[in-house]
């Protein structure tokens, strides 16, 4: 039934052929053309495995193409472990190629414990069929590539018919997507990262537009002109609209209805969706879903498989290390295989505290647990000040008092300020940044004793322009005694969005404008001696593409007209501009 790698050909199930609720067989029907094209993919794709010397132990491997509703067939890695099953099988859904050797070691791994592993691209990419669409097949429209794939995988006969998902980031905005539609035979998550609403976590985070970041998703593309297609489709709707509540599984947590086991990381934006999965499953889910979620949140940059101690420039305890796979494979064997190993009797919450490193008996640096998420705080706001003499915002716990307070700065998107990678830069030193002329710092005086902030980070801005349009960036910062400012979090706002992602409001010039917005959450003791800094600014290239500042509408190529702004942040009585910490009183 299985074939090792060894043998070089890959059979390709034609779509007439295929009924979707019939129990299938890894021995599909043959003719000339099934043969045609079998020979070609296996000598001409990724999936040739005739010089293949990965050594996966006792595991094999073998490309399949998985028929969805339409009768397109996606690309698909199955991972089966020795034995003679039937075995759960564990689903992850990516556009990001399969066949580094590195992600198919850890496939086989997770194989290795007893468990078909079935690793598969999102329709169009790679050797998947179809259009290229991004997320939109992945949901709950006509299209539930998720579901038809779960489905097919529960009635093979290697198959014992439970089925668990997991992934990271792009894995993990699918298994928001996938548990919405439903799949009988779906079982239980783990996600790692993850997102939800495309347009507030993916392609839109603040209202900005990051239209280079996503011309680049045309090298996952079978056909890279349909990524071409798909990216202007999305800029004919700049607004959060019913196209986009299409690709917001927010709106729909009463339909997840399994336990997921998620994982946040504090560096990363991101962490907002890992806890408002939490969040919306543990409260609003389903029956299978409310009260059985587990959040994991830790000290590191977004991604799968960097859940260690040394994070960006910062190395801290080795008790900051998480083994992502291990956990995984003992919450699947629970709830796939009923093994009685305490996972569901884990806390519901597990959060690490950050403090300051390579400072001995510095506060912090420790896991903590919580009954749910958030945790009671107290809202605290810090004040703006006006520079000093060096040039220098202060950060304050007293509102003011004046009726003139004001901090200028202009922004020019022909020559933005430097944030050089299109990666989150947290855990590291910020000052590159800081020291351009267009950024802003209000910082504290050095604290007189550690302070904890435990919870959501909240912003509110008064500004004025001679634009009518512009971004905001809100950065937060550990200063270190000797300098360093170790960035923690940023947001971005862009002005059109103040008052509600679903229109656009220009600003007229020189008016008062408020601009409130979350930036996300973080669990931090700032030590004895630091000082807590917020930068504003209004470029930061290239991680922010810089808005042109005219008020016209978003485009993929930057527009010929590019405006410099003179831009005003106001901290006075009437417009106190502030960031609002989640400050936790002593315990």
């Amino acid at each position: 039934m299985v074939r090792p790698l060894g043998v070089q050909e890959v059979f390709i199930e034609i779509a007439s052929d295929i009924d979707i609720g019939a129990p299938r067989t890894m021995t599909p029907q043959r003719n000339p053309a099934t043969v045609l094209l079998a020979i070609f993919l296996a000598t001409c794709s990724p999936s040739s495995i005739e010089t293949d010397t990965l050594d996966r132990g006792s595991v094999t491997e073998e490309h399949v193409m998985i028929p969805m509703r339409d009768g397109v067939r996606l690309s698909a890695y199955l991972y089966f472990p020795e034995g003679k099953g039937p075995w759960p099988v564990l689903y992850e859904q990516r556009y990001a190629d399969l066949r580094a050797d590195r992600t198919r070691r850890i496939l086989a791994e997770l194989a290795s414990h007893g468990y078909v592993v079935c690793a598969q691209n999102f329709r169009g990419a790679h050797l998947s069929e179809g259009v290229w669409d991004g997320y939109r097949s992945l949901g709950w429209g006509a299209l539930q590539d998720g579901y038809d794939t779960v489905e097919w995988l529960a009635v093979q006969p290697w198959s014992n018919g439970k089925i668990g998902t997991f992934g990271a980031s792009q894995g993990g905005f699918a298994q928001n997507f996938l548990a919405v539609t439903q799949p009988p035979h779906l079982v239980v998550q783990y996600m790692v990262d993850t997102g939800l609403s495309l347009f507030h976590e993916g392609y839109r985070i603040g209202g900005a537009t990051k239209p280079n970041r996503f011309k680049a998703m045309d090298r996952n593309c079978r056909v890279p002109e349909h990524n071409d297609r798909w990216l202007h489709e999305t800029f004919e709707h700049p607004t959060y609209d019913e196209y986009w509540r299409q690709e917001d599984p927010t709106l729909h947590f009463d339909k997840m209805n399994v336990p997921a086991f998620t994982i946040g990381s504090w560096y990363d934006y991101m962490s907002v969706g890992s806890i408002d999965s939490f969040v919306g499953r543990q409260h609003r889910g389903g029956p299978n879903s409310r009260g059985v979620q587990k959040l994991l949140l830790g000290p590191w940059l977004h991604g799968r498989y960097n859940k260690n101690s040394k994070v960006g420039e910062l190395q801290y305890p080795e008790n900051s290390t998480f083994d992502v796979n291990a956990h995984m494979i003992e919450w699947f064997n629970h709830h796939l295989k009923g093994a009685d190993n305490r996972v569901d009797r884990e806390p519901a919450v597990r959060y690490y505290v950050m403090g300051a490193v390579g400072e001995p008996g510095a506060p912090g640096n420790e896991w903590r647990t919580a009954d749910d998420w958030p945790i009671p705080v107290k809202e605290t706001p810090y004040y703006f000040t006006p520079a000093n003499e060096l040039g220098q915002g202060g950060l304050v716990l007293e509102a003011p008092v004046s009726s003139d307070g004001r901090t200028e700065y202009r922004s020019d998107p022909n020559n933005p300020a430097p944030i050089p990678t299109r990666a989150f830069p947290g855990a590291r030193d910020a000052r590159l940044y800081e020291q351009h002329p267009e950024p802003q710092t209000f910082t504290t005086e050095p604290l007189a004793a550690p302070v904890e902030w435990t919870g959501k980070v909240k912003v509110e801005l008064y500004i004025s322009a001679n634009v009518k349009d512009a971004d905001y960036i809100v950065r937060l910062s550990d200063v270190y005694p000797d300098g360093r400012s170790i960035l923690i979090m940023d947001k971005v706002q862009r002005a059109r969005f103040r008052e509600g992602f679903d229109r656009e409001v220009l600003m007229e010039p020189d008016k008062v404008y408020k601009l409130a917005f979350d930036i996300h959450s973080l669990s931090q003791i700032f030590n004895k001696g630091h000082r807590i800094r917020v930068t504003v600014g209004s470029t930061g290239a290239e991680f922010y593409e810089p808005n042109p500042n005219t008020g016209g509408p978003m485009t993929i190529e930057p527009p010929e007209e590019m405006l410099i702004a003179e831009n005003v942040i106001h901290h006075t009585k009437q417009y106190a501009s502030r960031i609002i910490a989640p400050l936790m009183e002593e315990r």
